[in-house]
């Protein structure tokens, strides 16, 4: 007699909690949940999940689109004898320039979060986390046009705000907008295996699952845009001169400056280092090559500056997690 064939899941049910509050960013809800629900298709033991906002009832995103939620008590009250929150999702989305938090979710939060298997933020969703205190001394990201707001709000976070989704331990927190979608396919293939995250992906008619250290932008536009005065004309030049000497004593010389002046002023300019602007123009160039050309690793290496394919290989196993064959094959058009 065959034994009987296991579920795919067994033990307590995931419950999935996807907070919302009036102006967050609809796809900073949506395309998790979407992402989820279809992951929950496939296996419909995965996950429970939930829309839970303070008071229940409808919630106006900043899109205008109302959305159905339940209470913060009406979602206790679900839980059996024995559940917890198996993940918690803050997204984000503001309808003013100034990020505020409600004190009801905050507070919840804060509550709830130390007893939940992972929590997870989208977007401005970080500042939700960080109010309740659970990202001090971490490194994180959220939307590139929030970095900054976030690392003066709450100084003793690591702001980056250069990765699609960070994972620190059990706190995940990921960029805004679709980038939600890569954080849920991430715990998705955590959850349920790579192969169930694939599947997902064909689902949502998403081309490619993007590793969590893949930039949010162009490391050139981004500079460009950071110091779009004084140093537009020398960001222009290291993007057209990778294979060149960029140490800083050759920048400087550049704009007419001594190597500490230029350091210091090119920081307060555009908040990073010259090392940090070449190592990220360098990366973006080779990332490009490999998505949009079939040269040969080591022609790539010499082009973006790297000399050696080694060095090409070490530095995006540091920044991406992968080696460049295997980006090449996650994102390459030919």
């Amino acid at each position: 007699m065959n034994p009987p064939r296991s579920s795919p899941f067994a033990g307590p049910p995931r419950h999935i909690v996807l907070l919302a509050n009036d102006g967050m960013n609809l796809l900073d809800l949506c395309g998790p949940l979407q992402a989820l629900s279809t992951a929950r298709r496939q296996d419909p033991e995965a996950y429970r999940i939930h829309v839970v906002s303070a008071a229940g009832g409808a919630v106006v995103t900043g899109a205008g689109l109302p959305v159905a939620t339940e209470s913060l008590a009406q979602f206790e009250a679900k839980l059996g004898d024995g559940e917890r929150i198996h993940t918690l999702v803050a997204p984000g989305g503001s309808t003013s320039e100034r990020f505020v938090t409600n004190p009801a979710l905050v507070d919840w939060i804060r509550e709830r979060a130390p007893q939940a298997q992972r929590v997870c933020s989208v977007c401005t969703g970080a500042f939700y986390l960080a109010e309740a205190g659970l990202l001090d001394g971490l490194r994180v990201t959220t939307h590139w046009a929030w970095a900054e707001q976030l690392q003066r709000a709450y100084p003793a976070l690591q702001v980056d705000p250069d990765p699609i989704f960070i994972r620190q331990g059990r706190i995940w927190t990921s960029a805004g907008v679709t980038a939600g979608i890569d954080l849920a396919l991430a715990l998705v293939e955590q959850d349920l295996g790579h192969q169930k995250a694939i599947a997902v992906a064909r689902q949502l008619v998403v081309f490619v699952k993007r590793p969590g250290g893949q930039s949010q932008f162009s490391a050139p536009l981004a500079s460009q845009a950071a110091g779009a005065g004084r140093f537009a004309e020398l960001h222009a030049w290291i993007a057209a001169n990778l294979g060149e000497d960029l140490r800083v004593e050759s920048l400087a010389g550049r704009v007419n400056m001594s190597p500490r002046t230029f350091a210091r002023a090119y920081v307060a300019e555009t908040g990073r280092t010259p090392a940090r602007t070449v190592e990220l123009m360098r990366l973006e160039a080779a990332r490009r090559a490999l998505e949009e050309t079939s040269l040969p690793l080591k022609r790539i290496a010499t082009d973006a500056g790297y000399g050696e394919e080694q060095n090409l290989r070490r530095v995006f196993q540091r920044q991406l997690g992968v080696s460049p064959a295997q980006y090449r094959e996650r994102f390459s058009a030919h």
